[in-house]
């Protein structure tokens, strides 16, 4: 591992735990020639899943696309990163369990629905606008009404 500080590829190992409910391996390492102490995780690497998309096209999962959808979802309120990578890490867990090679779109966009309308009601709308492709305004009005008939 190189150090981010010196470059350095001499490195110790200085602490080790799971992470992430035993997905991941979180590593205190130290630098041999500067003592810099950085943080590396280490998880397991999976056959590459493929997404199908609605329009028949495939694309190569992407853990870093799911994450950066739900931030944008979520940018401007009053969220800690923490549910939103706890959600992502849900999502991932679920479609490597449960597909081996294809995941449809819509396992992935249900999953993500689900998730942030326990999150935020704000976040949840401005990813079903994207996701279910909103044309007109009726179509957010009829969205909050349906979350205001849930409360």
């Amino acid at each position: 591992m190189r150090c981010p500080k010196c470059a350095s590829q001499e490195d110790r190992v200085v602490d080790s735990r799971a992470s992430r409910e035993g997905a991941t391996i979180r590593r205190r390492r130290e630098c041999t020639a500067c003592t810099h102490r950085f943080t590396t995780y280490e998880e397991i690497e999976r056959d590459q899943l493929m997404v199908l998309k609605r329009d028949g096209r495939r694309e190569e999962f992407s853990k870093e696309k799911l994450h950066a959808g739900l931030r944008k979802a979520c940018q401007k309120r009053p969220i800690s990163p923490k549910p939103i990578e706890d959600l992502v890490e849900k999502i991932v867990d679920a479609v490597t369990t449960r597909f081996e090679r294809e995941v449809p779109a819509e396992f992935i966009g249900k999953m993500v629905m689900d998730g942030l309308l326990a999150i935020d009601d704000v976040a949840y709308v401005r990813f079903a606008s994207v996701y279910r492709r909103f044309q007109e305004a009726t179509d957010f009005v009829q969205e909050v009404q349906k979350l205001e008939a849930k409360e």
